[in-house]
């Protein structure tokens, strides 16, 4: 029993699917969609519901969420674009049938949360205000409280090379800074660097833009800066620098040893001027045999076609059979003075190098080598022509 009751539901199953199966059959026959194909629209423009859904479409709506009503009436044959929704989003009216907010359709429309827009007037009366406030003339507020005068103490220090802010600090500490002649005694101290007078231990800082390198001039360099022979000078030692550098006296062209470079005028000045009388040391080699009063004779003085030339100091370094290394040092700086010097007392020159220019000495520095001179030694330069 009950498995023929089973057979009979199940061949009413089998009825009812093939009838089901019949009848889209004939809806696909006769044009008509299934009916979980068909659209429902509440409300709407008049027109075929084939060409509404298409502009529906076109203007950015798709087809309806939910599941169907198979009673949902329809107006006036039309599917607008109002009832995206379906039956269960229901009708939609105003902004969001228009494409407002909400809306996938339209143009792009002025949101709830967004200011109206400004008229082109207003904007340039802003942009006028704007500039005419910022174009105001600058108040100059009294010194009191503006910015100080001048440089902090150490960082001039710091600047020109005397070690780092706080070794300079420490330097003013110990009483080693002197600013116009008095020592500072306290940090924060302001000065000009063009102006003031600072030194360290009794030397001259130079905290100016200044620069001052010593050369090893080598024997056939000519002491100029620019030779419109095309020999070799100066000038090709110095040709990557950025400001411009002259020679602090002269040398022979077959002369070598050291020689100053700067553009510090007025201690270039100085250093060449007879009135400051800064020594130069020259190292001459000459054939012997040397009489022992040759350097009484050199410092007594040797008359030239030009005056008397006195040699302040002089010695034998070194003596090697007839060779004679003797070292002369005097102030004065006319051409050729010590070669003539030599000569005429029966010694010609073989070759010559000056070693020393005031307190600056060549010592281990090789041949044709440019090197920045430090603070001491520029300071001891300053001291030695009273800056």
């Amino acid at each position: 029993m009950r498995s023929s009751g089973r057979n009979n539901r199940d061949s009413g199953r089998g009825n009812y699917r093939g009838a089901g199966n019949q009848r889209d059959e004939k809806q696909q026959r006769a044009g008509r969609p299934r009916p979980e194909e068909r659209r429902y629209d509440v409300g709407g423009t008049s027109g075929s519901g084939g060409s509404s859904d298409r502009k529906d479409e076109r203007r950015g709506g798709g087809p309806t969420s939910g599941a169907p009503k198979s009673g949902a009436p329809k107006s006036g044959g039309s599917r607008g674009a109002a009832a995206r929704g379906g039956a269960k989003g229901g009708p939609r009216t105003g902004a969001a049938s228009k494409g407002g907010p909400g809306g996938r359709g339209g143009g792009p429309q002025r949101g709830r949360g967004q200011a109206p827009a400004r008229p082109r007037e207003y904007d340039a009366q802003i942009e006028e205000r704007n500039r005419a406030r910022h174009n105001k003339p600058q108040v100059k507020t009294p010194k009191t409280f503006g910015e100080q005068e001048g440089e902090r103490l150490q960082k001039v220090l710091a600047r020109a090379g005397m070690g780092s802010r706080r070794a300079c600090e420490e330097l003013i500490d110990q009483a080693r800074v002197e600013v116009n002649g008095k020592v500072v005694m306290e940090q924060g101290v302001r000065v000009d660097p063009e102006k003031d007078e600072i030194k360290v231990d009794g030397l001259t800082v130079a905290t100016q833009s200044y620069l001052f390198f010593a050369l090893n001039k080598p024997a056939g360099v000519v002491s100029t800066m620019e030779d419109p022979d095309g020999r070799q000078c100066l000038g090709d030692y110095v040709t990557n620098r950025e400001t411009r550098l002259f020679h602090v006296g002269r040398l022979d062209t077959e002369t070598e040893g050291i020689i100053l470079l700067t553009n510090h005028g007025e201690l270039a000045h100085r250093l060449t001027h007879p009135r400051y009388g800064v020594k130069k040391t020259y190292l001459a080699a000459i054939q012997g045999p040397l009489p022992r009063d040759l350097g009484k004779q050199l410092k007594d003085g040797i008359q030239l076609e030009d005056g008397f030339a006195r040699a302040d100091h002089f010695r034998v370094v070194e003596n090697t059979g007839k060779n004679y290394l003797v070292e002369v040092s005097l102030h004065e700086g006319r051409k050729h003075i010590v070669r003539r010097m030599l000569a005429e007392a029966g010694f010609p020159v073989d070759k010559l190098v000056r070693t020393a220019f005031g307190p600056i000495s060549l010592g281990d520095q090789k041949s044709g080598w440019l090197r920045r001179m430090t603070n001491t030694e520029v300071g001891m330069l300053m001291r030695e022509v009273e800056l």
